[in-house]
């Protein structure tokens, strides 16, 4: 059996172990809706939830494989059941043009405005 950290870090789902460790521990990881630690190991039919900021992204074990491979292959380590992922967590972030000087008092007020907080 595999570790839900290296298992994670495997089919990657994280960059790196560390982060994926650190994922766990903090909480944003759950197995079976249960709260895990690292090294609880998974099996085949487990469904592991990733918890992220407005998406919680779903995943069932398939193959709980304990090396890193290529992505082509980590593919058929999980079965993906998640729901689908909400529009505005990809639509592209609101920039501005390089040189353009400080943001004015209007668009400092704009730009707490996209990311949701009120003016004061």
């Amino acid at each position: 059996m595999t570790r839900i950290d290296v298992w994670l870090w495997s089919v990657r789902a994280f960059k790196t172990r560390s982060l994926a460790t650190n994922a766990v521990k903090g909480g944003h990881i759950r197995l079976n809706d249960d709260p895990v630690k690292p090294a609880k190991e998974v099996r085949p039919g487990d469904l592991v939830t990733i918890k992220t900021p407005g998406w919680d992204r779903v995943l069932k074990v398939v193959n709980p494989i304990s090396k890193r491979v290529g992505a082509r292959i980590a593919v058929d380590a999980y079965e993906d059941i998640s729901a689908p992922r909400p529009e505005w967590l990809s639509a592209p972030m609101a920039r501005r043009d390089r040189g353009a000087g400080r943001p004015t008092k209007k668009d400092r007020r704009d730009i707490e405005q996209l990311r949701g907080r009120e003016n004061r």
